[in-house]
């Protein structure tokens, strides 16, 4: 198999899409539909309007903040900027970071880069639920070490705590607006929460959920959802309020994809909410970090290392790069609007925006399907 370097440059010549704008399509906006007078509250519950930013406005390429945030491996600052100066240079224009990401740091950098940049001419999004409280007794160490950071996390979902995080994440970033608000890891998976994610649930349910949509309506963000990696906290997020948009991390992968495919997409499709897919190659296990999603700490099982093994050696047959096919194959589905894969220098990210550019021999998912390794239902193909 080429080098993936050779196989970008060879491939790239084929290209199929002409540039980022066009990497999905727009995705139309989907029929109005009216509620019946036999429809409760809680049916009502999950009718949502198609927003129209997220379906129309949302760059279908963008860049994860995680790795700036020195989560694994330590960049410098000098290395963030070489990196952010060169997704910028290839056309990258939608960023998305978080406080949790190096508690701080990942917004800093990001922040130090774009506040250099005329503010329409990018999209951001950022996370709320978890405040930073800095002193000389703190976590940084303990959840971050190669961060470097003072802070410790406040897990707070309430009205005021989303309006101190974006205040806060805006005073890090140095600009003076967010696009979208993911409310983040209010999820069953969160290993750090001080009580369980359900009781947090419920004071977000109250407090940061309709907060978010005041802010909404308002003007202060055009859109707002969660930023999960587990499925239920989306599906119950749709019964019970109305986001615009998830940023669906981990569900969605030449790994793992039919829960996602199968149950997730459904429920998001009926109420016009679109996805942002994050944790593309299930944090750089596909493309052959020793780590399976975000957790190193945890032995990879066999069958998910046997199945990479596998999907390697069709990539092989077919002289495709598997991390290209994993990116194209992350942005396939109709209901993603954008993908965002992180990266921690310029070539990475070079690379990630050279591969929306190829064209895959339809042979290879061909092969997929038949050798069983992805879903005979899973998208192939650009979403029309």
């Amino acid at each position: 198999m080429k080098t993936r370097r050779e196989f970008l440059e060879a491939a790239g010549k084929g290209a199929v899409f002409a540039g980022l704008s066009s990497v999905l399509p727009v995705i139309a906006l989907a029929e109005d539909r009216t509620l019946n007078n036999e429809t409760d509250m809680e049916k009502s519950m999950s009718y949502h309007k198609t927003n129209d930013f997220i379906s129309n406005k949302l760059p279908s390429f963008g860049m994860g903040g995680v790795p700036l945030g020195n989560e694994f491996v330590a960049a410098t600052d000098a290395d963030a900027l070489e990196t952010l100066t060169a997704a910028w240079d290839a056309g990258v224009r939608y960023y998305d970071v978080a406080p949790w990401y190096g508690f701080g740091l990942a917004e800093r950098r990001f922040g130090s880069f774009l506040h250099h940049q005329k503010r329409d001419e990018y999209f951001i999004s950022t996370k709320v639920g978890k405040l930073l409280k800095a002193s000389k007794k703190n976590r940084g160490a303990e959840i971050f070490p190669k961060a470097g950071s003072p802070n410790s996390p406040v897990f707070d979902y309430s009205a005021s705590g989303v309006r101190r995080s974006i205040e806060d994440s805006l005073q890090r970033l140095g600009i003076d607006s967010i696009d979208i608000a993911f409310v983040h890891d209010l999820s069953p998976d969160f290993k750090y929460f001080d009580k369980s994610w359900l009781e947090h649930w419920a004071i977000a349910k109250k407090g940061a959920f309709p907060e978010l949509n005041k802010m909404r309506d308002e003007g202060l963000i055009k859109a707002w959802g969660l930023g999960v990696n587990h499925p239920e906290p989306i599906l119950k997020a749709l019964r019970e309020t109305t986001p615009d948009v998830f940023l669906m991390a981990s569900q969605y992968s030449l790994i793992d994809h039919e829960n996602a495919l199968n149950k997730v997409f459904p429920e998001v499709r009926k109420n016009n909410v679109k996805l942002v897919m994050g944790s593309n190659l299930n944090a750089g296990f596909i493309s052959g970090s020793d780590r399976y999603n975000y957790d190193p700490t945890k032995p990879i099982p066999a069958d998910i290392l046997e199945k990479r093994e596998k999907l390697r050696v069709v990539a092989k047959a077919h002289s495709v790069d598997l991390r290209t096919a994993a990116l194209q194959f992350a942005s396939f589905p109709d209901v993603a609007v954008s993908i965002i894969p992180g990266a921690r220098t310029g070539q990475q990210i070079i690379e990630d925006v050279e591969s929306m550019k190829v064209q895959i021999p339809a042979a290879f998912w061909e092969q997929l399907k038949s050798e069983k390794l992805i879903a005979q239902n899973a998208p192939v193909k650009p979403a029309k």
